[in-house]
């Protein structure tokens, strides 16, 4: 592409240059010596054609007249050297003309090549993918109210919400559930448009059971491997002050999704809420955490959610050990009653 580049932008400059030099040399100076010049030049090629013609030797009898002809060319060229120099001439009509289309071609060509790309290389890969996720929205509009089809309706609304145009985003999706309401993508982007849009409506008091909420959730339901159902449904459910429930859809959208960073300052978020708010979440992210994991799903040592362990039982390993799990005997009181209620509940 680069090389590609280099080729055009050497191409338009010499077209340029021919365009700019042209008139310094369109002013054609008039020869006054032209129709003398034009003569001995006529002359001088018929006495070298007729010297070409000539036999190397006279034949009998025929007088020889290559002597006669020389001379004759001698004189004519010494008159023409006599003669001054023709003045320049202009670029030849031609020359102008195909200056002027090849820059015409290569400005064309570069409105539709490499231009576009030089207008986006100041910006960062995001905001280049937004800005040429907009430029397409006017088609994929017109095409996707011209067929009506459930795929054009979400390309639609998928390139709007890529782009930060939600009001267009939550047509197509709503046109797409019209179809199809158990689509899970429109389901939750629409759920997460409404549920942004009405910002600070939502407080911890209130219940989640409101429209927004419940496409999300239904999203979530219906796909609930999708990442970005358990990604929205943890933001969702933080909004209303779930934060248990937050940050389990959250550690399940991390799951689903590895390389995906978008809940890491909510998931750090809720840790510290927790931990703050519920003495269990701080006893067991200072003594259990880095073994069995932020939210007790298993790293090092095996999961809690599904050890199907008793109140006693717990209370037993914790303060004695079992197997390679160490003994935490300094919990003791509202500390290990703590620990387990939070384990418990998480057997449920």
């Amino acid at each position: 592409m680069t090389a590609v580049i280099v080729i055009l932008l050497a191409l338009l400059l010499i077209a340029g240059g021919l365009l700019v030099l042209a008139p310094l040399r369109a002013t054609e100076t008039a020869d006054p010596d032209a129709p003398e010049r034009e003569q001995l030049e006529a002359e001088r090629e018929r006495l070298f054609a007729e010297l070409r013609a000539l036999p190397d030797q006279a034949q009998g009898g025929e007088r020889d007249r290559r002597p006669e002809l020389e001379g004759r060319a001698a004189r004519v060229l010494r008159s023409l050297d006599a003669l001054p120099p023709a003045p320049a001439g202009r670029l030849p009509r031609g020359w102008l003309w195909g200056g002027l289309l090849l820059a015409a071609v290569l400005v064309a060509v570069g409105a539709f090549s490499f231009v576009p790309g030089w207008q986006l290389a100041g910006l960062n890969s995001s905001e280049a993918s937004a800005v040429k996720t907009a430029v397409q929205l006017p088609g994929l509009a017109a095409r996707a109210k011209a067929s009506g089809s459930v795929p054009d309706e979400l390309s639609w609304g998928n390139a709007a919400f890529d782009a930060g145009q939600y009001d267009q985003a939550a047509a197509a999706y709503a046109s797409a559930l019209k179809q199809n309401p158990r689509q899970p993508e429109a389901l939750r982007r629409l759920g997460i448009i409404l549920l942004t849009r009405n910002d600070g409506q939502a407080n911890a008091a209130s219940k989640p059971n409101d429209q927004a909420f419940l496409l999300i959730r239904t999203a979530a339901q219906l796909a609930p491997n999708e990442p970005e159902s358990q990604l929205l449904l943890g933001f969702a459910l933080s909004r209303y002050g779930e934060n248990q429930a937050a940050l389990t859809a959250l550690e399940r959208y991390r799951t689903l999704n590895p390389s995906g960073r978008d809940a890491d300052d909510m998931i750090t978020m809720l840790r510290a809420q927790l931990n703050k708010s519920d003495p269990g979440q701080a006893v067991y992210a200072a003594n259990c955490a880095s073994c069995h994991g932020t939210s007790g799903n298993g790293g090092i040592g095996p999961s809690l959610r599904r050890a199907g362990l008793t109140q006693d039982t717990m209370k037993a390993i914790t303060l004695h050990g079992k197997g390679t799990m160490p003994a935490f005997p300094q919990l003791q009181g509202t500390q290990l009653s703590a620990l387990v209620a939070l384990v418990m509940g998480w057997q449920k």
